[in-house]
């Protein structure tokens, strides 16, 4: 379960976690995230906080992989950037993110636009393009 004592969310927002991702990570509002950034922010942070179960829950059944790892050891998430939010209609958005992560020392970034179909209410992952 993800640590709810954070002061401030990984997501960048600024926010307490409990006030920002938390709300959709857990309780009334657990994957109910009303956009597809917040959705962004909140699985970004579900892959700081190696939130797995979350994960799954807002990964599309079609494109979602049959297992998830969690973080290898020496791993550090940096920070999120998000670039653009584009909602082209009521189901379909594109999030493009720069996401920044160590690994036993070594620094990388991770660019991708990211696709999100709303089904039944709920955002959820489809896939995504990285770029250089």
């Amino acid at each position: 379960m993800p640590d709810t004592s954070l002061p401030s969310c990984p997501c960048g927002s600024h926010q307490p976690y409990s006030r920002c991702c938390g709300l959709y990570h857990q309780g009334a509002q657990r994957l109910q995230a009303p956009t597809a950034e917040h959705l962004m922010r909140s699985r970004y942070t579900a892959f700081v906080l190696d939130d797995l179960a979350y994960l799954t829950d807002t990964w599309h059944p079609s494109t979602r992989p049959a297992a998830l790892e969690p973080n290898a050891p020496g791993t550090r998430w940096l920070g999120l950037d998000i670039r653009t939010h584009r909602q082209h209609d009521a189901e379909n958005a594109t999030v493009e993110f720069v996401a920044r992560v160590r690994h036993n020392g070594k620094a990388t970034r991770l660019h991708e636009t990211s696709r999100f179909v709303k089904e039944n209410g709920q955002w959820l992952y489809l896939d995504g393009q990285f770029s250089n």
